[in-house]
């Protein structure tokens, strides 16, 4: 193990040693203890820039399931070094936010607990060179933001938003899983690195079109690709810091990252490109057109996230397509550099806005676009963050949005005008839906700095009158916003240092070409489509009332979460309706279940398979024998018939006494003194248990219900009975008796060869049942508390 792998496990091992201080550290805000990890880890990040700006790469391995090909191998290239800086960096600024954000009286240690989780899992994800690994980690973002969203779980809106996203990402993950499994059994491995090379053998296999969809599933679900991105608006209901983390720069881009990673296995396939291409831009289009018609501030950054992630996903979709047609391709070139450039621009200007949006809720108590409105003289700070922010997202220049979103339109016309693209005359259809989505991102973009902060400041509206927001709560979307600023005028200084290390790892090899972003390339169709974006935009915003009734007329039987609410009615409804089917409440029901299916197994091996039946050469059997024989009938069966507890107990107690006679008999006299032990111990247990029990009470069954047990009682006692017999009679292996004689005391440097066998070479058989033990005895202790009030009933059921 190296110091990468702890980096990766720091905040999870951080958030124990917070949540055991906690008694003592109540006087400070929790968030300050937190703060040091991000931003340690970020500057560890950072110290890996010299090395693959150089062209180099690291990696780490580690041996965890090798037999398995589960090696928890870490590497370290231009993508991933990427996104780990964007997890601890926007983390850094996120928990200094949250500081001034979260009240004390918030259950904070749980807060940053699921936070710090998180952060492992997203690390996990983008540092993993084992898909398996990469899988576990990706789960584990699921459950923490799961977690986080639920974070104020008193709320209906915030549980049911968890539950969706659990939902759907959860179901994403599995079929990628079905993905990563069937990419390892081409590949003889689920190391990224080592199946790279192998993308001719994946090519030719037949079936690698069933892997293709069930990991863009996995992609399409996690980044809220369309039809999927319905539980990205419900997630918003989490605390602000955790939209702004989540749902902007992090969990929301594992998606992303997936794509552009495995983009140099898969893009030879035309379903690859075309899926990821028109996906991201039907996103884009569809969740910008919605991000319009939201009321809440939070909705129209949800809508506008999805859109964004749209169009990155989009943007990969060409790269992909320039990749099939060689890496100099200048479709290629112009595709990764905007998808890596615009990744890091949605991050600084929706992890801005989204800390805008907390703040204007901290102090106007609303979100409510409806309600808000000339706040710019109360909270001028904030008003020129937001502006600066939402120009960046609307593509307005000289901020970074606008140099990416160039970089789109660009890479849209060059794909239509591409020789050989394969797009017949259904080219033109990428300029255009990229145009059409870039206009309602033009609009709502203008409309959330409009609305929050132009025009005059209802007063009756909003709950409470707002001031300026306190340095704290400023200081991360200030950072953010000056980033904007400066990544626009100075696009250069992340060329050589992210954006080519990134662009070569996805091509997984260097190359020369250094990329250089310029601010005006002339006169160009890209330009052009700019300006006409702005002006329909603009026309458009102006006479936003005179159509914006025209969203009334979509009907909710026509949305998609209509559908999800009723698919998940109606699995619930069916999903009860079997379970109480067989779900008695009795237990003897279950016994039958059990007992049924053992019998059942053994019938059809019996039948099923090739087994020899003959007998082993049984022994003489002796008086004593026999005796004991009956003794154990005699008691079985006076334990059916008794009308006594304590009668049934000392029967149960003649059965397992005898059992150690047959042992003393048998020359095990070991055996014979645990049996007589456990027994012992176990007689005093029933006694103590049910002396506290109600009467027992008994009533006359049917002659059917009779006849079903029996039935049963006889099938399991055959069955156990031919499972003896065969297993004596038919030896597949040799007896291991002889290996533990030779190896108890060489191996085990132990005499006695019983304890040595438990606790040595069964050592983990042995410490699984007593974990097994320690479960059953948390169960008991459950129902002890869960024990029937003094008015509840008095005997207990037979049935």
């Amino acid at each position: 193990m190296t110091f990468l792998h702890i980096a990766i496990f720091i905040p999870i091992i951080w958030a124990i040693i917070v949540k055991s201080l906690e008694r003592f550290i109540h006087r400070l805000h929790i968030g300050w203890y937190v703060l040091p990890v991000p931003v340690f880890l970020f500057i560890y990040f950072l110290t890996y820039i010299p090395i693959i700006k150089g062209g180099d790469v690291h990696y780490s391995a580690m041996h965890l399931m090798h037999h398995f090909m589960m090696d928890f191998n870490l590497y370290i290239d231009g993508l991933s070094l990427l996104f780990a800086l964007l997890i601890t960096g926007i983390g850094s600024l996120v928990v200094l936010y949250s500081i001034g954000y979260l009240s004390q009286k918030e259950q904070l240690s749980h807060f940053y607990i699921y936070l710090l989780m998180f952060m492992t899992a997203m690390l996990g994800v983008v540092l993993s060179d084992n898909l398996l690994m990469l899988y576990l980690f990706w789960e584990l973002t699921s459950i923490s933001s799961f977690l986080l969203i639920s974070f104020w779980n008193n709320r209906a809106r915030s549980l049911y938003g968890a539950h969706k996203s659990m939902i759907i990402t959860v179901f994403g993950g599995v079929m990628m899983l079905g993905g990563f499994i069937i990419i390892g059994n081409i590949a003889g491995t689920f190391n990224i690195h080592e199946i790279i090379p192998q993308f001719e053998l994946i090519q030719s296999t037949p079936s690698i079109w069933i892997a293709i969809i069930l990991i863009l599933l996995g992609a399409f679900t996690k980044s809220a690709q369309f039809p999927f991105y319905i539980w990205l608006p419900d997630a918003m209901e989490a605390p602000t810091p955790v939209s702004a983390y989540l749902h902007s720069a992090t969990m929301v881009k594992a998606g992303i990252y997936l794509v552009a990673r495995l983009t140099p296995i898969f893009s030879f396939h035309d379903l690859w490109i075309y899926s990821v291409s028109f996906v991201g831009l039907i996103t884009l289009v569809w969740a910008s057109f919605n991000a319009v018609k939201q009321d809440d501030l939070k909705g129209v950054l949800a809508f506008s996230t999805v859109s964004q992630l749209g169009m990155i996903m989009s943007i990969l979709g060409l790269a992909a397509f320039g990749y099939n047609h060689g890496y100099n391709d200048a479709v290629f070139q112009v595709a990764t550099v905007g998808a890596i450039f615009h990744l890091i621009n949605h991050a600084t200007f929706k992890g801005s806005l989204f800390m805008i949006v907390g703040i204007v809720d901290h102090e106007t108590h609303t979100r409510s676009l409806k309600k808000l409105g000339g706040l710019m003289t109360l909270m001028p700070i904030t008003t020129g963050i937001a502006t600066v922010t939402a120009l960046s997202m609307a593509g307005v220049p000289p901020f970074n949005g606008f140099l990416s979103k160039e970089m789109f339109i660009k890479v849209m016309y060059m794909a239509m005008d591409a020789p050989n693209n394969g797009f017949n005359n259904f080219g033109i259809i990428f300029p255009i839906l990229a145009i059409i989505g870039s206009i309602f991102t033009f609009i709502y973009s203008i409309m959330f700095v409009i609305k929050t902060f132009g025009g005059k400041l209802n007063k009756d509206d909003i709950p409470q009158v707002p001031h300026e927001a306190p340095w704290l709560m400023l200081a991360s979307p200030l950072i953010l916003a000056v980033l904007v600023v400066f990544f626009g005028l100075f696009p250069n200084v992340l060329s050589e240092t992210i954006i080519e290390p990134a662009r070569n790892a996805m091509l997984h090899q260097s190359i020369e070409e250094h990329v250089h972003i310029s601010m005006f390339h002339g006169v160009n169709k890209a330009l052009i489509s700019t300006i006409v974006i702005f002006i329909i935009g603009s026309i458009l915003f102006y006479f936003l009332k005179s159509w914006i009734h025209l969203y009334d007329k979509h009907p909710e039987k026509l949305t998609l979460n209509y559908y999800y609410d009723r698919l998940l009615d109606f699995s619930s409804l069916i999903a009860r309706k079997i379970t109480q089917s067989y779900m008695t409440g009795f237990t003897r029901t279950y016994l039958v279940y059990l007992f049924s299916f053992l019998s059942g197994l053994t019938l059809f091996a019996l039948v099923m398979k090739d087994i020899q039946y003959s007998l082993p050469k049984l022994g003489q059997i002796t008086i004593v024998e026999i005796t004991i024989t009956l003794i154990i009938v005699i008691s079985t069966t006076m334990i059916i018939i008794a009308k006594s507890r304590l009668f049934s107990i000392i029967m149960l107690s003649c059965v397992g006494y005898s059992m150690a006679l047959f042992f003393v008999f048998f020359r095990a006299p070991d055996l014979a003194l645990t049996q007589l032990a456990i027994e012992t111990i176990t007689t005093a247990l029933f006694l103590i248990c049910f002396y506290h029990l109600p009467k027992l009470s008994r009533h006359e069954e049917q002659r059917r219900f009779k006849i079903g047990n029996f039935i049963v009682a006889i099938s399991v006692g055959l069955s156990v009975i031919a499972i003896g017999l065969l297993s004596l009679g038919n030896k597949t292996f040799d007896s291991i008796s002889q290996y533990y004689i030779d190896n108890v005391y060489k191996l085990g440097a132990g005499e006695n060869m019983v304890n040595v066998i438990l606790v040595d070479f069964r050592g983990f058989d042995t410490l699984f049942e007593t974990v097994v033990l320690a479960i059953t005895g948390i169960g008991i202790y459950i129902l002890v508390k869960l024990r029937l009030s003094k008015g509840g009933r008095r005997n207990e059921k037979t049935r």
